[in-house]
């Protein structure tokens, strides 16, 4: 297998850095047999335990994750419930799961921190993204939540919910929403200053709840948001140094999956450019963390790191990973 060649290694331990890490949803349920809480939270420390350098380091750290599988979970559960039982609306189905991830990602990294004597806090935040209202995506909805429907099913609640639906590869009719792109992350002074308190934040949970502004008040809307997008945006407003994204390999690849696969290591930003409009990178999958972290370095002039969770501490030491280098 052909390795991208190396530019010079850039190496992030041993000094004090601001972190962004990007963990996806789907990292913290590696089997979907074992989809049960007690299995989540065992992946979340060792996904913690994999991070231990970094967490117990001198580097500020802010932790994102995904909330996919698990928003999916609440919507089939309300799916199968009663017609008495209200329907959350999908910015509550958010907060829920940031709520729930954030505790779980907070207990593993406060065992952590205890275990070894660490000054250092651990809190979740609570966070909210404002999207505008007229962005494009309202208007044509994009991104499938929840169940497969039948035709019947579907006439029902669209009626009833004013929900869209599209049919998805003869397996039925699923909803489709919004995925707007994020403009603000309220809570970012709020992070700010608890970095500057020696305090890990888990912020941004699922690319933050959703909220348009209306005059002086903010409204939660039925949308997601990219966690990557909103990830890299939170890193851009906080200063960060670094924006590490997992995913679920070790490198970023050209021609993924076939016998010419080419894994990159240190890449300039205008080569992953190029690689981008060329096609490079799959839709639903890799071309949006590509998107986020070009907007990233494109923004600050720093480097962002995309590798397996089990890897960030390797990359972050430039022996595995690939890295976005702004240009010279």
């Amino acid at each position: 297998m052909n390795i991208h060649p190396i530019f010079e290694p850039i190496i992030f331990i041993g000094g004090s850095m601001r972190i962004v890490l990007a963990i996806g949803g789907n990292s913290l349920i590696k089997n979907k047999k074992e989809n049960r809480i007690s299995d989540q939270y065992n992946q979340v420390k060792q996904t913690v335990q994999s991070m231990q350098e970094v967490v117990l380091g001198d580097n500020e750290i802010v932790i994102t994750h995904g909330n996919g599988p698990q928003v999916g979970f609440l919507l089939q559960m309300q799916e199968k419930m009663p017609d008495n039982i209200p329907t959350m609306p999908i910015d509550y189905c958010v907060a829920n799961t940031q709520g729930g991830i954030g505790y779980q990602i907070q207990c593993a990294i406060q065992n952590q921190l205890s275990q070894h004597s660490s000054s250092k806090k651990v809190v979740s935040i609570v966070t909210q993204c404002e999207v505008e209202e007229n962005d494009t995506a309202f208007q044509h909805p994009t991104k499938p939540i929840g169940s497969f429907f039948s035709y019947e099913d579907i006439t029902h609640r669209a009626k009833e919910y004013g929900w869209k639906f599209v049919e998805d590869s003869g397996r039925g009719y699923r909803r489709v929403v919004a995925s707007p792109k994020p403009t603000l992350i309220l809570e970012k002074d709020i992070i700010r200053t608890l970095l500057q308190n020696n305090t890990i934040v888990i912020a941004t949970g699922g690319g933050g709840i959703p909220v348009i502004r209306k005059g002086f008040d903010y409204i939660g809307i039925e949308a997601v948001i990219d966690k990557d997008f909103a990830s890299s945006l939170l890193a851009q407003e906080i200063n960060a140094d670094l924006l590490v994204i997992s995913t679920g390999v070790p490198y970023v690849s050209l021609d993924f999956g076939t016998p010419q696969e080419k894994p990159l290591r240190d890449v300039p930003f205008s080569l992953m450019k190029e690689y981008l409009s060329q096609n490079h990178f799959g839709k639903g999958s890799m071309e949006p963390k590509i998107i986020a972290g070009l907007q990233f370095t494109e923004s600050t002039g720093k480097p962002t790191i995309i590798t397996s969770p089990e890897n960030i501490q390797k990359a972050l030491e430039g022996k595995t990973g690939t890295k976005i280098i702004p240009n010279s």
